[in-house]
């Protein structure tokens, strides 16, 4: 019996969704310019020719990677500009993103990747958009601390320096997790908030 269009459309979704995967993984381990879509088609299980089908180059499939990071970068803003307290939305900021390295589904490698985007600017516009996007996010959270120092909820001291301070130390996390794996110790998320409730805590 043949496939319906739906059916077709959700086996091409979860092909591009394997291949994605694949290409974090090859480009974080290689970099971009050593990245070749053979290595993608190894790591995902597929042809090359399947790649191929999907997207005509690497660095059509880096795009769309480096697309959805800056997507992503916007959302998590747009959520810190929204509805909460700003210790509840930090703590669901934070959360959420310790979780994600606990996981080990790829997104410590997916961070290696758009770091590569902003060193590499591939295709050109690559940096101006990632930083435009993080610039957003910063913004947002950095607003979010001054409202929280204005609530007692958060440290004193200079907002943007302490938004610097605590996306440093989840940098730093990333870095660990992919030297170090399951042998980090991932800190629980009320020492990571310390850095700004330290004070007041």
């Amino acid at each position: 019996m043949p496939r319906t269009d739906e059916q077709n459309e959700a086996i091409r979704a979860a092909t591009r969704d394997t291949i994605r995967t694949a290409a974090v993984r090859e480009f974080a381990a290689r970099g971009f310019a050593a990245a070749n879509i053979r290595g993608i088609a190894a790591e995902a299980g597929l042809s090359t020719g399947s790649i191929y089908r999907h997207y005509a180059t690497k660095e059509e499939l880096f795009d769309e990677l480096l697309t959805l990071a800056a997507t992503g970068l916007a959302a998590a803003a747009q959520r810190l500009a929204g509805p909460g307290g700003p210790l509840g939305l930090v703590r669901e900021f934070a959360a959420t993103y310790l979780a994600d390295l606990r996981g080990d589904r790829g997104e410590a490698e997916f961070f290696m990747v758009i770091n590569q985007g902003f060193t590499s600017d591939t295709p050109p516009g690559t940096t101006a958009r990632l930083a435009s996007a993080h610039s957003s996010l910063w913004r947002a959270f950095a607003a979010l601390v001054r409202r929280g120092q204005e609530e007692g909820e958060f440290a004193g001291g200079d907002a943007e320096q302490l938004t610097v301070g605590f996306f440093a130390m989840l940098t730093g996390l990333t870095t660990l997790r992919l030297a170090l794996r399951d042998d980090l110790p991932m800190p629980e998320l009320d020492l990571v908030l310390r850095h700004l409730t330290g004070a007041v805590r």
